[in-house]
C-alpha cells in the first residue's frame, strides 16, 4: 500500500521534523510513505471572508494538483467522521482488501481546506472538534497510521 500525506506548508520546528522522521522510518516496514508539501499563502491580519476563501482556493488548487485520480482521498476536516484507532485501522485494512493501493491523506493550511478539496475527498476524517496546528497534525496523523498498521498486523500497541 502506498500512503501519501498531502499538506500545506513546511514544518519549521525541529521537534516536529524529528517526530515526522521517526514515524516515517517506522512506517517503512508497512507501506510506501510519501509526504507531499505545497506552498502556503500568508494570511494578512484582518483578512475578510472573501480573501480567506481566495487563499484556501489557491492552497486547494495546489493540493489538488498532487492528488492522483486513482487514489482514495481522506481529507482531514473538523466536520468529518470521528474514528477511534481500531476503526481507522479497519478502514485502512478494508481499503486494501477492496483493491485500493494508494491512500492520500490531505491536511489543509491554517485556514483549513477549500470546498473543492473536500468535494474531491472520498472520506472526511475528524480527529477532534478542536483545531490543531497543521504541523502538529502531521505528527498526529503519522502516529495514527503507524498505530493502525500495528493493529492490522496484530502487533502490540499502547492503549
Amino acid at each position: 500500500m502506498k500512503i501519501s500525506i498531502c499538506c500545506v506548508g513546511k514544518v519549521k520546528e525541529s521537534y516536529f521534523r524529528g517526530a515526522i522522521e521517526e514515524y516515517s522510518k517506522r512506517l517503512g516496514r508497512y507501506c510506501r510513505l510519501e509526504i507531499l508539501e505545497v506552498a502556503d499563502c500568508k494570511t494578512p491580519d484582518g483578512a475578510g471572508a472573501a480573501e480567506e476563501d481566495a487563499i484556501k482556493q489557491t492552497e486547494g488548487d495546489r493540493l489538488l494538483s498532487k492528488i492522483k485520480d486513482d487514489a482514495y482521498v481522506i481529507a482531514l476536516a473538523i466536520d468529518g467522521k470521528k474514528l477511534d484507532s481500531v476503526e481507522l485501522s479497519d478502514k485502512i485494512a478494508g481499503l486494501g482488501i477492496n483493491g485500493v493501493s494508494h491512500i492520500q491523506f490531505v491536511i489543509g493550511g491554517s485556514l483549513g481546506l477549500h470546498e473543492s478539496v473536500l468535494k474531491r475527498a472520498d472520506f472526511k476524517l475528524s480527529f477532534s472538534d478542536m483545531t490543531f496546528p497543521h504541523q502538529l497534525m502531521r505528527v498526529i496523523l503519522l502516529e495514527q497510521i503507524y498505530r493502525s498498521y500495528r493493529i492490522i498486523n496484530n502487533e502490540p500497541y499502547h492503549k
